[in-house]
């Protein structure tokens, strides 16, 4: 009989961590897709709290059931305007003023595809996130 002693293994068993990885990977896999599609959109939550920023004036773009856009900025009064006109006055307005809220009044017979259109048009013209006006619920 030895009377020798034995070394501690100083080996780390990896396998366990492999197996960890490679499910993480499968599902940052399956996930990535669905996180590149879609528009970027803050959306209240129902009912909502009212806007906190109450020093610069939101520019609030409507669409009607027709499919006319309207803009009202400031004071002004709403006339319908095409597309590319809106698009670039929301463009001039938040060049000078970024942190300007761009907010989205849709009816509610309006096709979703039409607002999503509006949205990305949006923030194509420099609107960091556009939000959805809704009404309260009624109790």
């Amino acid at each position: 009989m030895s009377n020798k002693k034995r070394k501690p293994m100083a080996e780390i068993n990896v396998v366990p961590y492999i197996d960890v990885m490679l499910v993480l990977l499968v599902v940052f896999m399956v996930t990535a897709p669905l996180l590149m599609q879609g528009v970027k959109v803050d959306l209240p939550q129902a009912p909502s709290a009212p806007i906190d920023n109450k020093d610069d004036e939101p520019l609030i773009v409507s669409i009607k059931p027709d499919g006319t856009y309207y803009l009202k900025l400031g004071d002004k009064p709403e006339t319908a305007k095409p597309l590319p006109e809106i698009t670039s006055m929301v463009g001039k307005v938040l060049r000078q003023k970024p942190a300007t809220p761009v907010l989205v009044w849709g009816d509610a017979k309006v096709e979703y595809g039409i607002v999503v259109a509006l949205m990305t048009q949006l923030q194509a013209a420099g609107a960091p996130s556009v939000g959805l006006v809704t009404e309260p619920p009624v109790n």
